[in-house]
Order: C-alpha cells, then sequence, then structure tokens
C-alpha cells in the first residue's frame, strides 16, 4: 500500500474480530514505532503488550470503553522521563510527549499497512491500569492501543478532517497570504 493510501486508510475502528494476529505483526509496528523521533535520542517509550483477558477487561474498565477488551491484543505506551529530565529539565514532559505522539502514529500506520485496525484510546484512569498492569508510579502512560483484524461487517472509514484553508498561515500568525494578495487554496492541492 502506498504511503498516502495509508494515512487515509488509518481510522479508530471500535469493532474486533475474534481472528488473532499472529504477535510478530505487533512486533513489527512496535519497531515501527521505534523508528520515530525522540528527544536526544533516548530510549523514553516502553511499551506493555496485554494478551490476558481478565486484564484486559480491567483496562477497558479504567478507559470507560468496553470494546477494548475484544481486542486480542492491547499495548500500553508509556514514558520514562527521568533521562530526558536530566538532559532537558523542564521542557522534558514536552518532549516526550511529542516523541510518544509520533510513536503511536508510526504504530498506528504500520497497523494499516498490515491489514490490521486500532483506536488511539488516550482517556483513562491511570492509576487503575498502573495497579493492573504493575506500572511504577514516576512512569506516564500515554496511549492504549487494541490491536485487532477488521471484522467483515466493520466498515468503519477515517472521518472527514477540517480543511487547512483556515489553519495555515504564514510569516506570521493569522496571514493567509503567501505574497502580497496571493491567497494559498488547499484545495486545489
Amino acid at each position: 500500500m502506498e504511503y498516502d493510501d495509508v494515512m487515509r486508510e488509518r481510522a479508530s475502528v471500535k469493532n474486533y474480530s475474534s481472528k488473532r494476529p499472529d504477535i510478530l505483526m505487533v512486533m513489527d509496528c512496535l519497531e515501527a514505532a521505534n523508528l520515530a523521533p525522540t528527544p536526544g535520542n533516548l530510549g523514553l517509550l516502553k511499551y506493555t503488550i496485554v494478551e490476558n483477558q481478565e486484564k484486559k477487561d480491567e483496562i477497558a474498565s479504567a478507559c470507560q470503553q468496553p470494546f477494548i477488551a475484544n481486542a486480542p491484543y492491547l499495548v500500553v505506551v508509556c514514558t520514562n522521563i527521568k533521562d530526558a529530565e536530566l538532559m532537558f529539565d523542564k521542557r522534558a514532559k514536552k518532549y516526550a510527549t511529542q516523541h510518544a505522539g509520533a510513536a503511536i502514529e508510526n504504530f498506528l500506520l504500520k497497523i494499516t499497512e498490515l491489514g490490521l485496525v486500532s483506536c488511539w484510546i488516550g482517556a483513562f484512569s491511570d492509576r487503575m491500569i498502573k495497579d493492573t498492569l504493575s506500572i511504577p508510579d514516576d512512569i506516564e502512560i500515554e496511549a492504549i492501543l487494541p490491536v485487532a483484524y477488521r471484522p467483515t461487517s466493520d466498515h468503519t472509514v477515517q472521518k472527514r478532517k477540517h480543511t487547512l484553508d483556515a489553519r495555515v498561515f504564514f510569516e506570521k500568525y493569522g496571514n493567509k497570504f503567501r505574497k502580497a494578495k496571493e491567497k494559498v487554496r488547499f484545495a486545489d492541492i
């Protein structure tokens, strides 16, 4: 699949087939995540793969999103910013969050390329998930990523995105003109 096609095909899918992907496919997605830009080339991200149904049920409850428990795998993405704090002080958390977002997007795009589906889950009870997975208090949970095949009955597509017309500026915030009287029309691109 071409890269542009992968980006357009990726969607937040909440309905999963009972067919179990090979664990090596999950590892391929984690390899893609690992290629994301990282602050100071530090290994800030940690990943926990969850297959145990009881733990998946607890995580779904912590997210208040029952569909999560139906995925064969959950990948819990965490950051450990101790090393980044030594290097970047107060900006460490910001850099770690940016790194996590880039890695998660790589993961989601690879999932799409492999014919799998997921949904980026960012709302959850940190305490409940930390207790379920024995995650230390100083580790931040960034996201929960279900990994599954799409059932044949599901036809979820990516939601239409806002156009760039009112969101891209030139030379200063709010300026929609690249040069005097030359407005760029993104619909033509």
